[in-house]
């Protein structure tokens, strides 16, 4: 406010100026302390409003270097528009301001559309922080990384693309600021760097489901120890019936980061599990055979099946070979 009681004065000397030259013969005199008086008030503008402008990007810019980059292009609109007003302020008449004003307005409206609209997003995003730099967001049908936001791009560390499910493909994506405005932005990781994620598994309907529950939640609770103590959230299981047979849904809370490697890991798991001999799990499309087959007697040979089975035939062959022999030995 101390600033702006020290500029009153000379602005109050150049507007008196201003009306003494409209009773001059001079009909420069006019022009030129009207051109003096608005870029005078522009200077003024520009003085009182840069340093807040560079107070708030400082504090919530991304980067700082788009900050710098920033005030650098506010710098040149400010001048640009000094200078134009005070050619246009030059003919002496304030309406001709005026409508000056609005007519570039409309000009660089309409002719800079795109480049308006983008610093006008990135400006929303440093205000409003829909996402930040390390988020994992779908915009406009692609899912990245955030890893920079610039005057005109969002530039995305590309999430899938090469390869099926959420591996990072190394390829980079550039999407234009201006369609912000126009598009649905789906954040991974605005509120908190946990998602909820699923695994489905189909067992077959003569499976144990209290079983395969059981060991479905084992699995995720093993995996995700660190996410679970975290969050305070368990993994738990979802049961449908379908024509395939028993589906189960496995759903926990996971990392985006990691969500492939730690869904890997569960499955794992569970293919370990169901995969033992003592558990009545199978899946859904396991060979139709017994959940449980009958152990081998002792005295059975523990080598090929069809040599043990061959040695069990030839009994009875032996015994009635025998029979006729002692026949003949009566007759």
């Amino acid at each position: 406010m101390k600033k702006l009681f020290v500029h009153l004065p000379f602005a109050g000397i150049l507007l008196a100026l201003y009306f003494w030259a409209g009773n001059t013969t001079n009909p420069y005199d006019e022009g030129i302390f009207l051109s003096l008086l608005v870029i005078y008030a522009i200077w003024i503008t520009y003085q009182f409003a840069t340093p807040m402008v560079a107070r708030y990007l400082t504090e919530r810019a991304l980067k700082q270097e788009n900050a710098t980059h920033f005030l650098l292009l506010w710098r040149v609109l400010w001048i640009g528009c000094g200078l134009i007003f005070a050619g246009v302020s030059f003919s002496g008449s304030i309406a001709s301001v005026g409508i000056s004003a609005a007519f570039l307005a409309m000009v660089f409206g309409w002719s800079l559309q795109g480049p308006v609209t983008g610093i006008a997003a990135w400006l929303m995003v440093i205000a409003r922080h829909p996402f930040r730099i390390g988020d994992r967001i779908i915009i406009s049908g692609m899912t990245g990384d955030v890893v920079d936001i610039n005057f005109s791009h969002i530039i995305l560390n590309q999430v899938g693309g090469t390869v099926t499910g959420e591996e990072l493909s190394g390829r980079t994506v550039m999407i234009p600021n201006s369609i912000l405005f126009q598009q649905v932005i789906v954040n991974y990781t605005h509120d908190s760097p946990y998602i909820l994620d699923e695994l489905q598994v189909v067992i077959s309907n003569r499976s144990d489901s209290a079983q395969a529950k059981e060991i479905l939640i084992q699995a995720a609770s093993e995996v995700t120890a660190d996410i679970i103590r975290e969050t305070g959230e368990i993994p738990f299981v979802r049961v449908e019936i379908s024509d395939k047979g028993i589906i189960l849904r496995l759903r926990y809370k996971t990392k985006v980061q990691e969500r492939q490697r730690i869904t890997s890991d569960i499955m794992d798991i569970i293919i370990r599990e169901i995969g033992n001999p003592d558990v009545k799990v199978e899946f859904s499309n396991a060979p139709k055979e017994s959940l449980n087959p009958p152990k081998k007697d002792e005295g059975v040979s523990q080598g090929n099946p069809a040599t043990a089975g061959a040695s069990t035939s030839s009994t009875p062959r032996v015994a009635g070979s025998s029979q006729s022999q002692e026949s003949g030995e009566e007759a």
